[in-house]
């Protein structure tokens, strides 16, 4: 029986950095300060480095982290924030639990981020917010959103939870908005070994309101200024990832390496291969192609033993747990069409030349069986 390829794996990577990842973990152990100490201030001083901006709060995922960002740009009950249904539940689960309410724009049929164009047409007087989803590893129109934040007097959150590493124009993905978001949960770009999040800003106030609402909206004393959350990243993932933050590079050269044998060996192929807009450097968080025969593709390898994964299946607007919004099927064509088609081949930087060479004769055998 062929071995089992799946769409993610980290048990490789795990195996040639473990001595460095369990002796980090050990000086944590030996230090005597588990929460809030030394390891978590030098990663988000490295990590705010590492995306070009002036300040980094570890805080415990990315959902918890885009809820308390819209907390700390004053969102207020049923202040609507622009986004889009073409992504992970997080993204709008955070809208809700701060408070706000999500309206959805389209997406582009060529990368699945958001329509800029469309933004616009669903400003209303009570947006308050955009926050435009770096998909998959490539970043959002961000001038042209730039520009109708400007025009509406509208705060920027970057949901940069799939695009550590990835570059518009050259400036690193949450350092352009208000706030950047980035999630460490372990299938990510740059990935713990449990949950961890971190937001980014350039802005003084906000970092240290983000700081006092992750720590029960307190400062320096046990005393509450106001109501605050539990949301603190811990010192055992930030030393890990400011360890394996060293590597973070190196990682998104491998992915886009695999990326590229995947362009070249399947341009002829059924698939619709991603496209890299011409502003973006992509980091490849996922490789996502399209197919309108996708489910037999889907059941043709996994009787290969190899595992294909949707994101995402179902478009958040037509999901019963947001049936409140009032959305219907055919509101956002594009995402619905989107859903119906795409889907992530194996991408993660320990995948092997072998079992990427298997996926790719798998997939081009299908291709030519379908002609």
């Amino acid at each position: 029986m062929n071995k089992i390829i799946k769409t993610w794996g980290y048990l490789d990577e795990y195996q040639s950095e473990r001595n460095e990842i369990l002796t980090a973990v050990d000086s944590v152990f030996s230090s005597g300060q588990l929460i809030l100490g030394d390891s978590v201030k030098n990663f988000e001083r490295e990590f705010a480095d590492y995306c070009d901006v002036l300040y980094g709060i570890g805080l415990d995922n990315a959902t918890n982290a885009i809820a308390l960002a819209l907390k700390t740009l004053n969102i207020q009950p049923g202040d609507e924030v622009i986004t889009v249904a073409n992504t992970a539940v997080p993204t709008v689960s955070a809208i809700v639990q701060a408070g706000g309410k999500p309206v959805f724009v389209d997406v582009l049929y060529e990368t699945g981020l958001i329509d800029s164009n469309q933004i616009i047409g669903k400003i209303t007087p009570r947006t308050k917010c955009i926050i435009p989803v770096h998909l998959y590893g490539q970043c959002a129109d961000m001038d042209k959103i730039l520009e109708i934040a400007k025009l509406h007097a509208l705060s920027i959150i970057e949901d940069c939870s799939q695009a550590h590493g990835a570059t518009y124009k050259n400036k690193k993905a949450g350092s352009m908005g208000d706030i950047g978001i980035f999630s460490f949960y372990p299938t990510k770009i740059l990935g713990a070994y449990g949950d961890g999040g971190m937001a980014v800003t350039n802005n003084e106030e906000y970092a240290n309101r983000l700081k006092r609402l992750r720590f029960y909206g307190m400062e320096n004393a046990y005393y509450a200024i106001e109501h605050g959350f539990n949301s603190r990243l811990d010192e055992v993932h930030a030393k890990i990832l400011n360890l394996k933050l060293k590597s973070l590079d190196k990682y998104i050269l491998k992915r886009r390496a695999i990326a590229k044998i995947y362009d070249s060996k399947l341009q002829n192929s059924m698939l619709e291969l991603p496209y890299t807009d011409k502003n973006n450097q992509h980091s490849y968080y996922l490789y996502v192609v399209k197919s309108i025969k996708r489910d037999k593709v889907i059941e043709k390898l996994e009787k290969e033993n190899i595992k294909l994964s949707i994101s995402y299946p179902h478009p958040i607007h037509l999901m019963s747990a947001y049936e409140y919004l009032g959305y219907k099927l055919g509101d956002l064509p594009v995402t619905e069409e989107l859903a119906n088609r795409i889907f992530s081949l194996p991408m993660y930087p320990s995948l092997n030349e072998k079992d990427q060479t298997r996926v790719i004769k798998s997939l081009l055998a299908i291709s030519n069986n379908a002609r």
